[in-house]
């Protein structure tokens, strides 16, 4: 029995940063690009509450009240995100998320693979990725840049205040695919709420050795 396409394998990594941050989602083929802002929030636990946009094919796509409210007449026309569905794209299509425009944070997305699953998908997920995406509002690239300095030498001045503004502790190592999955299935959910610090590692528990019988 033929089954049709109902889903789209995607990646999405941000610039600029090495090693590279991305991500690879499973997302409903028919959502929109406003619902896929929300998984991208999701994905990467962005907060949501910045300016954002994507750019396509040199157009610019995203929420036109928004975008146009400061508007000038020279800025290009914006386009409503979401009469655009993902199954419009072709395999191998790429463009641009930026959210935040004052840090600029660029994400590539790659439409990787179109997907008929026997179970329609109902929910966004992510399967798989690397590494943690920067502190909101740390400053963009360059920020990003200096915040990892400063948190990796306890001698810098700013050491302690920038610790204790991160929550008290950045791995830029960090990934954990149960997390970032549950974020990602969750991403369209009223009220969602993000954590405002990445996850502590969970204390290495001891073992007491048994006691000899004496």
């Amino acid at each position: 029995m033929f089954t049709p396409v109902n889903a789209v394998q995607i990646h999405v990594s941000l610039d600029e940063i090495a090693p590279q941050v991305w991500r690879r989602l499973v997302v409903p083929a028919h959502w929109d690009l406003g619902q896929l802002h929300l998984v991208l929030q999701g994905a990467f636990n962005w907060w949501n509450y910045h300016l954002f946009e994507f750019r396509i094919g040199g157009l610019r796509y995203g929420d036109v009240e928004l975008l146009t409210e400061d508007a000038v007449d020279d800025d290009p026309r914006v386009f409503d995100m979401q009469e655009v569905r993902l199954c419009d794209f072709a395999q191998g299509t790429n463009f641009t998320y930026v959210y935040d425009f004052g840090d600029n944070w660029r994400h590539s997305v790659v439409v990787e693979t179109f997907l008929a699953l026997k179970t329609p998908p109902k929910l966004a997920t992510c399967i798989d990725g690397a590494r943690a995406r920067p502190p909101e509002d740390v400053g963009g690239v360059s920020g990003y840049e200096r915040f990892l300095d400063i948190i990796s030498d306890r001698d810098d001045p700013e050491y302690a205040e920038t610790l204790q503004w991160c929550g008290g502790h950045f791995d830029s190592e960090w990934f954990d695919l149960a997390i970032v999955d549950k974020d990602t299935r969750s991403a369209l959910r009223a009220n969602v709420k993000r954590r405002l610090h990445q996850p502590r590692p969970k204390p290495i528990s001891k073992i007491k050795a048994p006691v000899k019988p004496q």
